[in-house]
């Protein structure tokens, strides 16, 4: 069973082509993407991000299928990225789904963007119910599979945090604030670095030293406003350098300590790091060290998956379609504030 998944949440527009063999592995056979970059000094402008999306997903979709050695009608089931995510780009996966899906009388699903990004980390990894640290640009969050939610659900029909009994995922930390992937991105406009934003914080952090900047973990929460604040004043007096060093080391601290107490509540004994930030070689090894001194595996996958692609989106569809889920295409619609905690 073949799958393609269309990405468009923010600032990509990609296609991934995916392939269940009848034993139920599932297999990536094509990724092709293409990114929005917004003018110097900007973020992502969503009405010009939908529009690239709409001009580039024609020959986006065409590579994918070449890379994949597949026609359309080889495809067996659609799927795109419901949300959360931009409301203007969200609509350009969902109708580009809808559309597809209708022209080839094909099977349709909406999957969680969130969800993707860890189920194609624990399917590659092949972890079995690892603690995931999702780092993503609005979205920075400690997960795990909420197994056990019907057994301490309230008379409410609530589980903890108010969550519904049928809750597939417990968030069991996250940011009070921004996203990991924001904070660097406002952080990098404000000191007017180069686009890609993330990846020139982290090319000139390793050339910095460390001052003490604001920390601040709450339980397994975290916040980076007040580390944000702190970090764009000390550009007057501190090299960027230095600055992006020790902002980063920072933030990523945080959440090693936020994580590591999630650990030993739960546990677990595999971590695996997901979402655009996880391409961070430094919190990668901050991390690996974490989870070694926990007695845990550590897990990541090769940046083409943790950044935000097409692939994840089809991988998630055949698992989902794998555990029976069906859905009428009448009734997707986009869904920007669809929280992890809220698929079923």
């Amino acid at each position: 069973m073949k799958c393609l998944g269309i990405e468009s949440t923010a600032h990509t527009i990609g296609v991934g082509i995916c392939e269940m063999d009848s034993k139920g592995s599932i297999s990536v056979l094509a990724n092709a993407r293409h990114l929005y970059k917004p003018p110097a000094g900007e973020g992502i402008i969503p009405r010009v991000a939908a529009d690239h999306h709409g001009e580039f997903f024609p020959s986006v979709l065409k590579e994918a299928l070449a890379a994949a050695g597949v026609k359309m009608s080889d495809i067996d089931l659609f799927a795109f990225s419901q949300g959360p995510g931009i409301g203007q780009c969200l609509r350009v996966s969902c109708s580009a789904a809808k559309f597809l899906a209708s022209k080839h009388s094909k099977p349709i699903l909406g999957i969680n963007h969130c969800a993707a990004h860890l189920e194609i980390s624990r399917g590659l990894l092949g972890m079995e119910d690892p603690l995931y640290v999702y780092v993503s640009g609005a979205n920075t969050q400690l997960i795990t599979e909420n197994r056990d939610s019907r057994a301490s659900v309230s008379k409410t029909g609530k589980g903890a945090g108010g969550m519904s009994p049928s809750s597939r995922f417990l968030v069991l930390g996250e940011t009070l604030d921004m996203g990991l992937g924001n904070l660097f991105d406002v952080f990098a406009r404000e000191a007017k670095f180069e686009y890609p934003h993330g990846s020139e914080v982290a090319r000139l952090a390793e050339k910095g030293g460390y001052f003490p900047l604001p920390y601040t973990v709450k339980g397994m929460n975290f916040a980076f406003a007040g580390l944000l604040t702190s970090a764009v004043r000390s550009l007057k007096e501190h090299k960027r350098e230095d600055v992006s060093h020790s902002l980063m080391e920072t933030a990523f601290a945080e959440l090693c300590e936020a994580a590591e107490r999630a650990l030993c509540l739960t546990g677990k004994n595999e971590v695996t790091v997901c979402g655009g930030v996880a391409q961070n070689r430094r919190f990668c090894e901050m991390l690996t060290q974490m989870c070694e001194g926990q007695g845990a595996r550590f897990g990541v996958v090769a940046p083409e998956y943790n950044a935000d692609n097409g692939a994840m989106i089809a991988y998630a569809a055949l698992s989902e379609w794998k555990k029976g889920r069906r859905s009428k295409i009448d009734e997707l619609k986009p869904n920007g504030y669809w929280r992890i905690d809220e698929v079923t």
